[in-house]
């Protein structure tokens, strides 16, 4: 981080204890050169009193210098005189950037950093201590150092940015300082790789110094409050120099990383389960989730499904709108086969104690939406390449949706307060060709029935019906030949298809009808 030290006095000021009723703070200074002279400014800033005297003070600070030397009763609008004090109160960057200010006026050395920066050229530009009043004064100086240094640093600039929310929106808008530093910000983000040096931000563990990766950038723009982090994902998506989608979804993965609950974290849990939320903290997080939401590319793919499914969860719980909701929904389920089981096993806001079924049923009705719209006769001759690839690959997609699905269904039948009928119905929402075999179907009806030991034997009959004997591998078959939890009839139909397979196996003819259970 760069700095600017200005003079070269020790630090005389002092800090003591104001005798009198109010037992304010004073601070008073001491110089090599007026050591025999009595202070006779007093200032006031935030309860603190500061004892200074008008000789060096004046020569530098156009406002007091026009106050003090006036010779007429009539305060200067931006300080008010109060029994001999001069209230300083609505100075932009408080005591700290008044101190810079003060501290210059004596020569006494100060660093100025990115860090202080803000304060210190709000308080210089507050007071006037402009070229007009003195030769070399400090907000030509501050300037200098901001245009030289600060603007071509990439954490330099990031620190000062981040300063501006400090001093309020309206002086760092007058002085252009965001501004500024969010176009230094774009400068360098839009900046090939090839010419990215680590100086722009800090190594990672276990990069390579000689390769710098093109997400180098969002780990620290992920820093900024929301506001200047949306301005600069907003200008990088508009402008002529566009940066690609994936590179916009990470930085907004990794902001969402760092700002908004993680659903799979404990301090969610305790967020949801023991009402920790608060009003605020709710809004806070519903602000920032419908901002990420607005700011996704809307090329798929620039986000990956699960990252969709996680701000799903959360919109839940922080009630987004409903239009949010319905966005993210619509995303995920497009993505559905990016997704894997542990991703749906999100609570209900109704009752965090189970899984919520109804949601995930949504994004997979969004995902088969796109299934039932492909071309009907992929196999005609008449019918494009393209088509036809998109096919395959959604038929690919499917397959490994249903193996999420049915994954799903055996981890949530360990639940004992889920019916027959919900599990029946997320399985059979599955088109056939989604379950190449049925023996992960078999393992999720096997496991409810062990974690529901008093099912009827209709909800047996039910569960038993979903599954094609066809389907099932040999060792399943086996598996189910000896389950005294099933139906007996269904331990018929599989006994049957198996002697059926052995038969066709030896090329002796078999029955082709088959018993229905």
């Amino acid at each position: 981080m760069k700095y600017m030290k200005l003079g070269n006095l020790p630090d005389a000021l002092y800090t003591e204890e104001h005798v009198g009723a109010t037992h304010q703070s004073c601070r008073s200074c001491r110089t090599v050169f007026t050591t025999d002279v009595a202070p006779d400014l007093d200032l006031q800033i935030d309860n603190v009193r500061y004892h200074l005297h008008k000789f060096p003070v004046i020569l530098k600070c156009g406002l007091l210098q026009r106050r003090i030397c006036s010779g007429s009763g009539n305060c200067d609008s931006a300080c008010e005189s109060i029994e001999g004090i001069i209230s300083l109160d609505e100075i932009p960057g408080g005591q700290n950037g008044f101190e810079i200010c003060a501290k210059f006026c004596y020569g006494i050395s100060v660093k100025i950093s990115p860090l202080n920066f803000v304060p210190a050229i709000c308080a210089a530009r507050f007071l006037r201590m402009t070229e007009s009043v003195a030769k070399g004064n400090l907000v030509t100086k501050l300037e200098c150092f901001f245009d030289t240094c600060i603007l071509q640093g990439w954490k330099d600039s990031i620190v000062v940015l981040q300063e501006t929310r400090k001093v309020g929106d309206s002086w760092s808008e007058k002085l252009v300082i965001a501004n500024r530093c969010i176009d230094a910000i774009l400068r360098k983000i839009r900046t090939h790789t090839s010419q990215v040096t680590w100086s722009y931000t800090y190594t990672r563990p276990g990069s390579d110094r000689k390769l710098v990766s093109k997400d180098w950038w969002t780990e620290d723009v992920a820093d900024l409050n929301l506001e200047h982090f949306s301005s600069i994902i907003s200008s990088l998506r508009s402008s002529s120099h566009k940066i690609l989608p994936p590179l916009i979804g990470e930085a907004l993965h990794v902001y969402t990383c760092k700002h908004l609950l993680d659903p799979s974290a404990d301090v969610f849990r305790s967020f949801i389960h023991e009402g920790l939320d608060t009003e605020e903290s709710i809004t806070k997080q519903r602000c920032i989730l419908e901002s990420i939401v607005s700011m996704i590319p809307s090329e798929r793919g620039s986000v990956s499904g699960r990252f969709f499914i996680r701000l799903v969860i959360i919109a839940n719980f922080v009630g987004a709108s409903p239009s949010t909701r319905a966005e993210l929904i619509r995303r995920a389920g497009r993505q559905l086969h990016e997704v894997n089981a542990r991703d749906l096993l999100f609570a209900s806001p109704s009752n965090p104690e189970s899984y919520d079924i109804d949601m995930v049923e949504e994004v997979l009705e969004i995902f088969l939406v796109q299934f039932r719209r492909l071309p009907k006769t992929m196999d005609e001759e008449d019918e494009e390449a393209k088509e036809q690839v998109a096919a395959t690959k959604m038929l690919a997609s499917m397959i490994k949706v249903g193996k999420t699905i049915d994954s799903y269904l055996q981890i949530i039948s360990h639940k004992p307060d889920i019916p027959v009928t919900r599990i029946v119905q997320l399985a059979k929402s599955l088109p056939e060709l989604a379950r190449p075999e049925h023996d992960q179907l078999y393992r999720t009806i096997d496991t409810y029935l062990k974690n529901h030991p008093n099912l009827s034997k209709p909800e047996k009959k039910q569960l038993c019906q979903m599954i094609d004997a066809r389907k099932l591998s040999h060792d399943v078959c086996l598996h189910i030949a000896g389950n005294d939890q099933l139906p007996l009839r269904t331990i018929v139909q599989v006994l049957f298809v198996e002697l059926e397979k052995a038969g066709s196996n030896c090329n002796h003819p078999m029955p082709s009808s088959l018993p229905k259970p």
